[in-house]
């Protein structure tokens, strides 16, 4: 089957190969087995559920959440001379029943619905007699209440597997972590499904993460990563904001030095986001500064910067995002600028959501996990794989702000480059809107601050190296990130401090009760260690 698998692939599709994960999701599928498969943004997911149709010369069954990306797929798999159509709000009659004329003829065909087209009981009736290869489930991320886009429309899709036991299910996410994998299982009724998780390793991707002190130490960095970029290639340019009201007004103020400038978020009216988006996939906009609301879908193989101007919710919404960036496996930068004023953005959209107390709690988990990893003192690649959980594990990237903070590639202010008057407009933006966003605070942990003292005398840069080779070595026996463990700033802080006991120990930035409990005994025992060498 491997060669025939292979022989299909470029037949068909034109690919002389597979990409990671991509062959051993299909071969699942067509042994008839149940899949969750988490890859990446740009990793090749669609191909898991349109080949096994190719193959079994069957029909597959699409559930996807945006009209304009069944209309993309279609239109690509039609170049292809595969059978595809979809079937969505606002066709005629007449475009719906070419589609179902077309599949009644047999053989391989892909058809795109959205969720809710699933629970129409004409469909439901239609699909019990239908020759079916797969159902799969597109961003299935949506089923989980614990995801971060959740949708009330994703949880009735389990009725496709008390319609059609017999029919193996394919849910496909380019982010979800183990507890959302499980969740999705759940939700939708998988039967022992395969966990295939790949693709997180991005080696064109150069991931860095800056501390500044304010939004205009931001924008100039925004600035100069724009130049650089500019300089070195002809690619577009994303740069995500945390509200409409900053999207915009960084926008206006790149519209000053840059050309081809435009701004995206849920507020514009719909046929305005439409010819953004137009604009964007033909070229005519190259930098384009928007909102969460903006890449679903989007498929640019020439994004060479991706920036987060402030930092999004939780590391499944950054991972997503900078996922946009180097899809044709191109040199391309993924920055993350990060004030501590923005966990106070995000503390807000927490406080003020209508989510339960226990999804909020985890909301809260998620946003210090992100924070953790901003403030992170391992390589930011290899941290996500074990995030993740992804089937590929590495030390050292080499093309990281750890790992390679001399790197060309990374973006860097010179000692003479200051504040320019028209970034006074981003900082009078932003005051207006932590006036808007006054929060009340967690009670695990206080926003990080930057003043902080960031350096250590002789002894005391000792215990950290002692506590950071303890995270490393405790990463590695759970099998979990360092920056779940502990951040930097919060080793930095034992180093400083060398609490003695657990009323100490709490005292420490990042310490609550449960890690004081699970790590204590362990960290009073590294501490003394490196006190007596």
């Amino acid at each position: 089957m491997p060669a025939k698998l292979e022989q299909t692939l470029l037949s068909h599709f034109g690919m002389p190969q597979f990409r990671a994960g991509q062959k051993e999701i299909i071969t699942s599928i067509l042994a008839q087995k149940d899949v969750l498969a988490v890859l990446p943004t740009g990793g090749g997911k669609s191909l898991c559920y349109q080949l096994p149709a190719v193959e079994l010369q069957k029909l597959v069954v699409v559930v996807s959440p945006l009209i304009a990306l069944m209309k993309d797929q279609v239109a690509s798999l039609q170049r292809m001379k595969i059978p595809a159509g979809a079937i969505f709000s606002g066709q005629t009659e007449d475009e719906k029943r070419a589609v179902f004329t077309q599949i009644q003829k047999g053989g391989a065909y892909v058809l795109y619905l959205s969720p809710e087209r699933v629970q129409k009981e004409g469909f439901q009736r239609w699909i019990q007699n239908q020759n079916l290869a797969l159902f799969a489930i597109d961003e299935a991320h949506c089923v989980s209440q614990w995801g971060h886009d959740f949708r009330a429309e994703y949880g009735e899709l389990k009725i496709l597997k008390k319609l059609r036991p017999d029919v193996p299910m394919l849910a496909l996410t380019a982010s979800a972590t183990p507890t959302v994998l499980d969740d999705i299982s759940k939700q939708l009724q998988l039967n022992k499904p395969e966990k295939r998780v790949h693709g997180f390793y991005r080696p064109n991707l150069y991931f860095q993460v800056e501390a500044c002190e304010n939004e205009d130490q931001k924008f100039e960095l925004l600035v100069q990563a724009i130049k650089q970029t500019l300089s070195q290639s002809t690619g577009r340019i994303l740069i995500y904001c945390g509200t409409r009201k900053m999207t915009q007004a960084v926008a206006s103020q790149l519209e000053l030095q840059f050309e081809s400038v435009s701004f995206y978020h849920a507020g514009l009216g719909t046929e305005t986001r439409n010819q953004v988006q137009a604009d964007y996939i033909e070229g005519n906009i190259r930098i384009l500064v928007a909102t969460n609301a903006f890449g679903m879908g989007i498929d640019q193989p020439d994004v060479r910067l991706v920036v987060h101007f402030q930092m999004p919710a939780n590391i499944d919404s950054l991972s997503q995002e900078m996922g946009r960036a180097g899809r044709d496996g191109l040199p391309s930068t993924c920055v993350m600028l990060y004030a501590a004023k923005d966990k106070g953005l995000q503390s807000y959209f927490i406080q003020n959501s209508e989510a339960s107390a226990e999804l909020k709690k985890l909301r809260w988990k998620n946003l210090d996990a992100l924070v953790n990893y901003a403030e992170g003192g391992e390589c930011r690649h290899a941290e996500i794989l074990i995030y993740y959980k992804d089937a590929q594990r590495i030390q050292s990237c080499g093309h990281c702000d750890v790992c390679a903070p001399k790197s060309e590639r990374r973006v860097v202010l010179s000692p003479s480059q200051k504040p320019s008057p028209v970034q006074s407009q981003i900082q009078s933006w932003f005051k207006g809107e932590k006036a808007a966003t006054s929060f009340k605070k967690a009670k695990k942990s206080k926003a990080p601050s930057f003043n902080d003292s960031q350096i250590l005398d002789p002894q005391q840069l000792v215990c950290f190296e002692a506590l950071k080779v303890w995270r490393k070595q405790k990463s590695k026996e759970l099998d979990t990130p360092a920056f779940i463990i502990f951040s930097d700033k919060t080793l930095r802080q034992l180093a400083q401090l060398k609490p003695t006991d657990t009323e100490g120990l709490q005292k420490v930035y990042g310490i609550g009760q449960e890690k004081s409990d699970r790590f204590g005994a362990e960290i009073f025992q590294v501490i003394q260690s490196a006190d007596s060498h």
